[in-house]
């Protein structure tokens, strides 16, 4: 079984580490079923952001989230507040943990993006192989292409 952690980190009270078997624990009313409702070409079941950030208590200067895959070296930083409430975490498909080639160890999936009201959140926001969230106060690394043409190259690549 896939023994991946989940490392929630940066200014929060309670640094996390979590695996499958803890956020198959996770409440039903914190568990989102299906997240092919939100995005058709994503698959799986999630945990919310919120029922994640009520376990590691962000301390109050924490203004953003970097979503951080190291499997691909890819980084994203996003205000905190615009997709706390949108944010999930997709961490397994047909009752296994999320496998690589389904974007695992865990996916990052922001349920609507028009609901954040944020220009920092595109598709990109919607992390892979995500292994890390830490907080910070200030922006952190993010990766993402800064031109339209970079952005399509990368998306035209995640296709392949």
């Amino acid at each position: 079984m896939n023994d991946s952690k989940l490392i929630i980190d940066g200014l929060v009270k309670n640094p996390l580490g979590l695996g499958f078997s803890e956020l198959i624990s996770f409440k039903p009313a914190d568990q989102v079923l299906d997240v092919s409702r939100f995005e058709a070409k994503k698959k799986g079941d999630a945990v919310t952001l919120e029922s994640l950030l009520k376990l590691a208590e962000p301390l109050p200067d924490a203004n953003y989230l970097t979503l951080h895959a190291g499997r691909d070296n890819f980084h994203v930083s996003i205000p905190l507040e615009s997709v706390r409430s949108e944010g999930l975490l997709v961490y397994q498909l047909h009752g296994k943990p999320l496998d690589v080639s389904d974007g695992g160890p865990f996916r990052f999936l922001i349920k609507d993006f028009a609901a954040c009201h944020s220009a920092e959140l595109d598709d990109c926001a919607n992390v892979k192989y995500l292994d890390r969230i830490e907080l910070s106060q200030r922006k952190g690394l993010d990766t993402r292409p800064l031109t339209d043409e970079a952005h399509e190259a990368l998306h035209r690549e995640q296709v392949k």
